[in-house]
């Protein structure tokens, strides 16, 4: 069945030509390096005139893009990220204690590759998966490098760092200041190796949010494009910024205080792309990890309603050319936002779950096994 599914994935992804825009960027910030860093942020490529976005230490990584043929590279980021879907769904089982067979995981992961982010991921040739399963891996594993590895992925594109910030809060200080250490040597090499791209990455490109994109459009799932759609406006300013406060107060005192570490860690993910300014469609992959954790718990009803949603891809059914995205009428901003409103549900129902105060369960294989199991 998985291969079935690989193959049918790779063939419509071929037959549209393997777009891949994200890879394009990627390898024009390869050569960029290579080229001295100078321009590191002065360019733009596709017909969507896409420019650098990631940290320094990001461009650094992608140098060996820059020096394939295109089709390699395209080809590579391809099956590679078909391959991370298996292990990002060995990953999740693994976080909620689902037993896992060969037969179940292929037959998982044959099915979570037609999940919107996951096929968006693949089809785009994003980073997505990689930074969710070096995410997960650190936060479940044993090995120290592991609260590292969190650091790495929070210096690849920062919005990792609320990870960083739930180990704190749940008292986990050591593994904190591992992965912040982890974060701090990557700005560190990006500034040894790239100064002017650090200088102006860190002073000025980070704080110009419209370089990522526009909000208001139904590829951002995040809560600032809900509300961005909703009050008909490219700019909600305070509308958006007083709820993103809220929420993510909220989202994180659930996680905190989740009775298990794996429900801690969906929660903090879920809390990440609500209040990201800009949260893609394709960085909904924490979608698999989610759904794991729902059918561990026993709630089957429940878990093919999520991936119902996950799947339906409502927000492409809408007319979004243009500003079309802006003149929604109100009975489709459900339908324009099928992501954040599900986040909300559910950090809302995390908040008025009371649950008597336990022992956390901690990062070992068993103890997040035995965590995912006895998530309800």
């Amino acid at each position: 069945m998985l291969l079935l599914s690989a193959s049918a994935l790779v063939a419509l992804a071929v037959a549209q030509g393997l777009p891949m825009a994200d890879v394009l960027v990627y390898r024009a910030e390869g050569a960029a390096v290579l080229a001295g860093g100078g321009d590191l942020y002065g360019f733009t490529v596709t017909e969507w005139q896409l420019p650098a976005t990631y940290p320094p230490f990001a461009a650094l990584l992608f140098v060996p893009a820059a020096l394939a043929p295109l089709p390699v590279v395209k080809a590579a980021f391809l099956l590679g990220n078909i391959a991370l879907t298996a292990l990002l769904v060995h990953l999740s089982c693994r976080l909620a204690g689902l037993r896992r067979t060969r037969a179940g995981l292929c037959t998982a992961t044959a099915a979570a590759l037609w999940l919107e982010p996951v096929f968006q991921t693949l089809l785009f040739g994003q980073v997505n998966l990689a930074l969710a399963c070096l995410i997960l891996w650190g936060l479940t594993g044993t090995a120290r490098g592991g609260s590292v590895a969190l650091g790495v992925a929070a210096g690849v594109k920062l919005t990792p760092a609320v990870f960083i910030a739930y180990l704190f809060l749940t008292g986990r200080r050591r593994e904190a200041a591992y992965a912040t250490a982890g974060c701090a040597g990557t700005v560190v090499i990006g500034a040894l190796q790239l100064p002017y791209a650090s200088w102006d990455f860190w002073t000025r490109r980070l704080y110009e949010t419209g370089r990522v994109g526009k909000v208001w459009i139904v590829d951002n799932q995040s809560l600032q494009g809900l509300v961005a759609r909703v009050l008909h406006t490219p700019g909600p300013g305070l509308w958006w910024a007083v709820p993103c406060a809220l929420v993510a107060i909220a989202g994180l005192y659930a996680a905190v205080h989740a009775r298990t570490q794996a429900r801690g860690i969906a929660l903090t993910a879920l809390t990440a792309l609500l209040v990201s300014p800009i949260s893609w469609s394709h960085h909904w992959v924490w979608c698999v990890p989610g759904l794991a954790l729902l059918w561990a718990s026993g709630r089957r009803r429940t878990t093919m309603l999520v991936t119902l949603a996950f799947t339906a891809r409502t927000m492409w059914l809408l007319p979004h050319q243009g500003d079309l995205d802006l003149r929604l009428p109100w009975w489709q901003q459900v339908l324009a936002a099928p992501y954040p409103v599900l986040g909300l549900l559910v950090v809302g129902a995390a908040l008025s779950t009371r649950t008597r105060p336990e022992q956390r369960e901690m990062s070992t294989p068993a103890g997040a096994a035995r965590a995912g199991a006895a998530v309800h």
